[in-house]
């Protein structure tokens, strides 16, 4: 594990680059600045940039709430969402099948093409979770009541954070309710990072050099470790408030069970 100052003193060694967006690029409300002049540079470079988001929406919503936030159509070409590799899943091997949708109505985009299919929970084949009902944002314990009957259906998370930041604001994610279903006895089927098929998509050469950039050590820094893939960390992310000094980070990461090839304070 090595500190660094900035990107630029590694960035020659590799030709593709997945970056995370929520806690990366932006907090939820507006860009990081340095973040988007690293990437804009990387394009002008001819490198290869990817960025990839556990946000439990096809591709074209996320693109678009980028451009709402000040995003150059240019640098955000090449978007890859949990949501995105969840529906080659869905519209495949669970396309006839009956769902019950358990998230926010925000993410309806995620199954419009196959709405006709959604029902209640008692009468689903399987439980499509997307993150939480904007009624209960904050409370495990009603998805517990809610699903303790269900177990012998599958549920398949698309998100698998378990916690993002909004700003300031600490939100819960779809993976912690997946979370919740598994120690109930529940069979959980994951889309997004750090599984492999989200990185199969947009890696097609074994030959690419790649380096992964991300403020997750559960999802960006160990699907990273999954693919024997180069990762900076960065520390002023989701786990900002474990870390105060470089001890704390390789305590947390090896509690966490991944390696950290390169760290700094936030991508510049």
């Amino acid at each position: 594990m090595k500190k660094i100052s900035s990107v630029s003193e590694i960035y020659k060694n590799y030709n593709t680059f997945l970056i995370d967006l929520w806690g990366v690029m932006h907090n939820g409300i507006k860009p990081n600045a340095e973040a988007v002049n690293f990437a804009s540079r990387l394009l002008k470079e001819n490198k290869k940039v990817v960025f990839m988001s556990n946000a439990p929406r096809p591709n074209k919503p996320v693109v678009k709430f980028l451009l709402n936030m000040g995003f150059s159509e240019n640098l955000v070409k090449h978007v890859l969402t949990s949501g995105e590799a969840s529906l080659i899943y869905l519209q495949t091997q669970m396309k006839d099948k009956k769902f019950f949708h358990l998230g926010a109505k925000r993410d309806v985009s995620l199954f419009e093409n196959f709405a006709h299919n959604k029902t209640e929970l008692e009468k689903c084949e399987y439980i499509l979770c997307t993150g939480l009902f904007d009624e209960h944002t904050d409370n495990l314990n009603h998805y517990k009541d809610l699903l303790k009957d269900q177990i012998k259906k599958e549920m398949i998370c698309t998100n698998p954070d378990l916690v993002v930041h909004r700003g300031p604001i600490l939100e819960l994610c779809a993976g912690s309710v997946a979370k919740e279903f598994e120690k109930l006895g529940g069979k959980v089927t994951y889309f997004g990072k750090p599984y492999k098929s989200i990185y199969q998509i947009c890696v097609k050469d074994k030959a690419e050099k790649v380096l992964v950039i991300g403020d997750n050590l559960n999802t960006d820094i160990k699907g990273a470790n999954n693919l024997n893939y180069d990762s900076v960390f960065i520390v002023n992310g989701i786990h900002k408030t474990d870390i105060k000094n470089s001890n704390d980070i390789q305590n947390l990461s090896k509690k966490l069970n991944v390696n950290v090839d390169y760290y700094l304070e936030e991508l510049k």
